[in-house]
């Protein structure tokens, strides 16, 4: 796993912010290379099945290349073949990628694709996606878990 250390000063809340606050300041050091569903796992808030399930989901995501661009790309599509897809072409690849990705989000339901788009392709923190999607705090990893368990169903992982 890459490591990338910075040191980032907290609030009484845990939200970053910049500037002076009175009283003592907080600092943590944060990996900002790790994901969120990595930090997750890491410290046991989900079994390896689940994380599993979320790379799969990511790495989908990915290769389907449905992450907004600004601008059209010329660049090559370079895709390492894996599982089923050998013997496609890089088009089809993506095309594979994108049935299997909606599949899952299928899958895992209407009300849980949120959660898992948020945290698991956007990288989005539990605490802000809760935020974002107006739900209680600490709500967001039971419905993750719930939503993770689903696709990894989809996935057929064990």
């Amino acid at each position: 796993m890459r490591r990338e250390l910075v040191e980032r000063e907290l609030t009484s809340e845990g939200v970053r912010r910049r500037g002076g606050a009175r009283g003592k300041r907080r600092t943590a050091t944060v990996n900002i290379a790790e994901s969120p569903l990595g930090w997750l796992h890491a410290r046991g808030h989900i079994d390896e099945r689940l994380f599993d399930a979320g790379e799969r989901l990511r790495a989908d995501y990915e290769r389907a290349q449905l992450e907004p661009n600004v601008t059209m790309r010329w660049d090559p599509v370079r895709i390492k073949a894996q599982g089923g897809d050998v013997g496609l072409s890089p088009t089809e690849r993506q095309i594979a990628a994108k049935d299997r990705f909606h599949g899952a989000l299928a899958e895992a339901g209407k009300g849980l694709q949120d959660i898992l788009w948020r945290v698991v392709c956007a990288c989005e923190g539990l605490p802000d996606a809760e935020r974002a999607l107006q739900w209680p705090a600490r709500s967001g990893k039971l419905v993750l878990r719930i939503a993770l368990d689903r696709v990894a169903d989809f996935y057929r992982i064990n």
